[in-house]
């Protein structure tokens, strides 16, 4: 079956009247009625689910896209059993792409669940009549007023204790009179307290700062602004930026905004429907681009707070909904029906204007060459002298833009292009006035460089989800035909690099590579390397898709400190430290364990006392003269090796506390900063 051939059968189930769920993209059907109705293209389907190796008990209700080539595979055990029964499995079949997306549920808290079965069978089906009651009932006691709220287990079962029921049985029932208004539903939160003032961007608008979008160019809105202490940082930057906030500025206008950012407001907002609201409000104002927060916290820390609704109450009186990484993407997929990009824990972005999105997971890969003046190698012509000392600075601007993008800039590429055009007159004809006089073998250079990172972009497109829109941006065209020549073979040489991330091999050979080449590493050979997270850039290729793939499931690295790639488990860790760059031994703060062959992401806080705080020791082999003090983390470092300190793998050695005992006890010391001091009197340095 072809694509074409795809579209017209989806399209045909779903102009039957009594087949299937329908929604605007998707149509959902149970594999019996499936196979019922067109047996040939079940069978297709049941073909393609065993190629890819899914389990045939695996999956019962099948997600036919009508937008896509693609299928969703899911599996709900218990479909017959009960009412809404939980979601075990799900796999992404993307046929355009050749490739597989499984996600697990079975040891999610709050898994997705399923309503309204009756349209997934056929109406012949026994269960049906039964089926149909139980939607009946929900729609008599108000369950399906807003279907955007009611996903997901918890938030379903707040729902029908709100309305004045319990589910007994796969079914509803009226609650005892007494038991009609729970205690916390008559419980105010004190919402105005969320608000926190801040001296500094918080972390979505710093996220906005690191990808180029707040040089200006953007209007910006602020949805729940809190206190607006963003919102005065950008405007005493030149940006037009403005705000709302229910509590503390009501006044504000909701205005819209090349940008939009709803930063960490669902997550305070314990009234459901009002929760979803905001996520729609925010992205009705959007222009390009909306930023969506919320706290992302470990099951171990969640316990710690009195439940409340389908989050918790804090000692504040302040309500938190803590999400999953992967809770917090479907909340979004589901009331937007676009597809989140993760940028950080907890940070999603969503691009409504599609050739930004392009844009912005191109330059994502783009390195940052550090710029060299002008090399004088020749003696020129008395004409072309003059024009070279007459245009210095233009030439050494449009010589730097060369660099960055790897060939000659056309005349939109370049700020300067009016003036050049006038002075000497095209790009190609500046460029020629330039050879003898720059680094060629740099351009050259910066054009390998420029190739390496499109083949990283379109690797992890390739991974994630073939991305089709009806034209492509100029810049990225351009790039293409420079580089590849076509968009067929750039994608193919992305192809192939993507596919040899499955040999451990080659990542043992690329680890051993990025050793020799990085400014800093520490290689346990035939297991992991690990890399502070600037770079991560300049791995070799398979290695930036290989952490690309990794970080699409969690976030970005930006924040994170230290990347640890794991050479035969097909797993990626992020590790955050607190101190990293101010103290000679930082304490790990955050480790995301990223196991890419089952797509699971394990989070581990050691914030909160869930797990024992861990020292980082000799840091000086993971960083280079680029990060501040440098050459006090190495003097440190020699320092304390030449004390005999225990140390195990990967830079772990005794806590902190041993370790001022060990150093008290067996030579008199004590540390202060980067500098060790008579135990004594800890004045005098030693």
């Amino acid at each position: 079956m072809n694509e074409q051939e795809w579209y017209e059968t989806v399209a045909q189930l779903s102009c039957h009247k009594e087949l299937g769920k329908k929604l605007p993209k998707a149509l959902y059907l149970h594999r019996s009625a499936l196979s019922e109705t067109a047996p040939d293209f079940f069978s297709w389907i049941h073909q393609k689910a065993t190629n890819s190796g899914i389990p045939e008990q695996h999956w019962n209700i099948v997600r036919l896209h009508k937008d896509c080539f693609k299928i969703t595979l899911l599996y709900y055990p218990d479909f017959y059993d009960e009412a809404y029964p939980s979601l075990h499995f799900s796999y992404g079949l993307d046929f355009a792409s050749e490739k597989i997306k499984p996600t697990d549920f079975t040891s999610s808290t709050n898994p997705p669940i399923l309503h309204r079965k009756e349209h997934m069978i056929l109406p012949s089906a026994p269960n049906h009549a039964d089926f149909c009651e139980i939607t009946r009932e929900g729609e008599a006691t108000g369950l399906y007023e807003n279907t955007r709220i009611i996903g997901f287990r918890n938030s379903w079962e707040t729902l029908i204790k709100g309305k004045g029921y319990e589910l007994l049985d796969g079914r509803l029932f009226r609650r005892a009179a007494i038991d009609l208004i729970e205690p916390q539903t008559q419980h105010k939160v004190d919402r105005h307290k969320t608000a926190l003032s801040r001296d500094s961007l918080s972390s979505p608008m710093k996220t906005l700062a690191n990808n180029g979008y707040l040089k200006g160019q953007y209007t910006l809105f602020d949805y729940g602004c809190g206190h607006g202490d963003d919102l005065s940082e950008l405007q005493a930057h030149g940006i037009t930026a403005s705000g709302w906030d229910p509590n503390w500025r009501p006044e504000g206008e909701k205005t819209e905004g090349d940008l939009v950012n709803l930063g960490y407001v669902i997550n305070v907002i314990e009234d459901l429907e009002e929760r979803v609201d905001a996520v729609l409000g925010a992205w009705c104002l959007t222009g390009k681009l909306l930023v969506i927060s919320a706290m992302i916290a470990s099951e171990q820390h969640i316990r710690k707070f009195k439940p409340f609704k389908d989050g918790v109450l804090t000692s504040r009186n302040t309500f938190q909904k803590y999400f999953s990484q992967t809770e917090l993407q479907i909340f979004i997929e589901q009331i937007l029906d676009e597809e989140p990009i993760p940028v950080a824990p907890g940070i999603f972005y969503i691009f409504k204007d599609k050739d930004e999105e392009q844009l912005y997971l191109a330059n994502k890969q783009r390195r940052r060459p550090q710029w060299k003046q002008l090399v004088h190698k020749s003696r020129p012509t008395s004409n072309k002298k003059r024009l070279l000392e007459e245009n210095r600075q233009l030439l050494e601007n449009f010589w730097q833009r060369c660099l960055e993008l790897g060939r000659l800039p056309t005349a939109d590429e370049f700020e300067e292009s009016k003036l050049l055009a006038a002075q000497i007159g095209s790009p190609k004809q500046a460029f020629n006035l330039l050879k003898g006089e720059a680094d060629i073998q740099a351009l050259d250079q910066a054009a390998k460089e420029r190739t390496e990172d499109l083949q990283v972009y379109f690797a992890l497109q390739q991974f994630n989800k073939k991305r089709i829109y009806k034209h492509m941006p100029d810049p990225l065209k351009r790039d293409i035909k420079a580089f590849f020549g076509d968009y067929k073979t750039a994608v193919a040489e992305a192809r192939g690099l993507l596919f040899s991330l499955a040999e451990p091999n080659l990542i043992d050979q690329m680890c051993e590579l990025a050793h020799q080449q990085l400014p800093a590493s520490i290689l346990n050979h035939n297991h992991s390397l690990i890399i502070h997270s600037r770079f991560i850039n300049d791995l070799p290729p398979p290695l930036r898709i290989y952490a690309g793939c990794a970080t699409q499931l969690f976030s970005e690295t930006d924040g994170v400190d230290l990347v640890k790639i794991h050479i035969r488990s097909g797993k990626l860790t992020l590790m955050t430290y607190e101190g990293f760059t101010t103290q000679p031994i930082p304490m790990l703060r955050e480790r995301v364990k990223i196991n890419l062959r089952q797509r699971t992401v394990d989070f581990f806080d050691y914030g909160y006392g869930d797990y024992d705080p861990q020292p980082l020791y000799w840091k000086s082999r993971l960083i280079d003269a680029s990060f501040p003090d440098y050459d006090k983390q190495q003097s440190f470092d020699k320092r304390l090796s030449g004390l005999n300190i225990p140390e195990r793998a990967e830079g772990h050695g005794p806590s902190l506390e041993n370790l001022t005992t060990l150093l008290r006890m067996n030579h008199g010391l004590t540390i202060k900063g980067y500098r060790f001091f008579r135990a004594q009197s800890a004045i005098a340095p030693s």
